[in-house]
């Protein structure tokens, strides 16, 4: 039995801080977080809500949980582990802590929330060839520092230069892309979740759709749709920003805030990157634009995401449900 959190508000995170026995400061270094905002969520009671990407920490850390934490999450929040004939209560959803329904899932072991892009054609590079890719799922937000934190943690792997030298990273970066990662950074990351980093057609056909638009939201040349250097706003955003945005598969930040690494090899050592940056012009945010980079670069303006063929997520969600 589990239970499942529709929208965690102060009152959920707290009884799971208590469910799980652990005080404050274990508590942020698990999800990734500061103490100072576990604190500010739990004082909030049910006014408060995190932000999506927090939301996501949160239901990782819940569906991971041993059964005697669920019991006791449950119990301290008046529920009951039970379901009908019927149909799963409104509140608790038992054995269905993973699927969120549509196209949409939560990964089973990063808790990322990944979106299916459907297999056929699409209009692939600036010449728009006809290019055919099986399923697959990707990750609707690039990886955030909250999301790199717990790899760390359960890994030891090392921590991004712009992180404090014995803990996580700054407060206010939790939800913006995690950078100064190299490629292998990234790719120990996609291994350690069971995913791999996006080929350049996979993220190119996630970015555009199928119809061969030159951005994510259509063919307008629209710098306010993305955080580019015409933004003015010289530094990384929120994974969440920019719903305009967002492409026809609801991905975000496929246009500007950070390049991201892909598994596309353009010569030995070098992999392609896709996406531009805060720190480009607009006129390189196109997603079928070329860039790459040596293996062992890291920078302020450089992240990644993850996918996996349908096939794999649905093996992985079966035998963790």
């Amino acid at each position: 039995m589990a239970v499942t959190v529709q929208l965690w508000s102060g009152r959920e995170i707290r009884a799971l801080r208590e469910a799980k026995r652990m005080s404050i400061r274990q508590f942020a270094a698990h999800l990734g977080v500061g103490e100072r905002l576990i604190s500010k969520w739990e004082a909030g009671g049910e006014k408060l809500h995190p932000r999506p990407v927090n939301q996501e920490a949160l239901d990782t850390c819940l569906a991971n949980s041993p059964e005697e934490v669920h019991i006791r999450f449950a119990d301290s929040l008046s529920l009951s582990l039970t379901s009908s004939a019927e149909g799963p209560d409104a509140t608790v959803t038992p054995g269905a802590t993973l699927v969120l329904g549509g196209h949409q899932v939560r990964h089973p072991i990063d808790g990322k929330l990944m979106t299916l892009v459907q297999e056929g054609v699409f209009l692939y590079g600036a010449g728009d060839e006809p290019i055919y890719l099986p399923a697959f799922y990707i990750d609707v937000y690039p990886t955030t520092n909250g999301d790199y934190a717990r790899f760390v943690a359960a890994t030891g792997h090392r921590r991004p230069q712009h992180w404090s030298r014995d803990g996580g990273p700054p407060e206010h970066l939790i939800d913006h892309p995690v950078v100064f990662v190299t490629w292998r950074d990234a790719a120990a990351y996609a291994e350690w979740a069971a995913k791999a980093l996006p080929s350049s057609q996979q993220w190119e056909k996630a970015s555009r759709g199928l119809r061969g638009d030159i951005y994510p939201w259509g063919s307008q040349m629209t710098s306010a749709k993305c955080n580019v250097r015409e933004s003015g706003i010289r530094q990384t955003t929120p994974v969440d920003r920019y719903h305009s945005g967002a492409s026809p598969y609801g991905v975000y930040d496929m246009c500007g805030n950070t390049w991201e690494w892909l598994s596309t090899e353009s010569l030995p050592g070098r992999y392609e990157l896709k996406g531009s940056a805060f720190t480009s012009p607009f006129s390189r945010a196109t997603p079928s634009a070329f860039n790459d980079a040596s293996a062992d670069m890291l920078d302020d303006d450089t992240s990644f995401r993850c996918v996996t063929p349908t096939e794999t997520l649905r093996a992985l969600l079966k035998m963790a449900g």
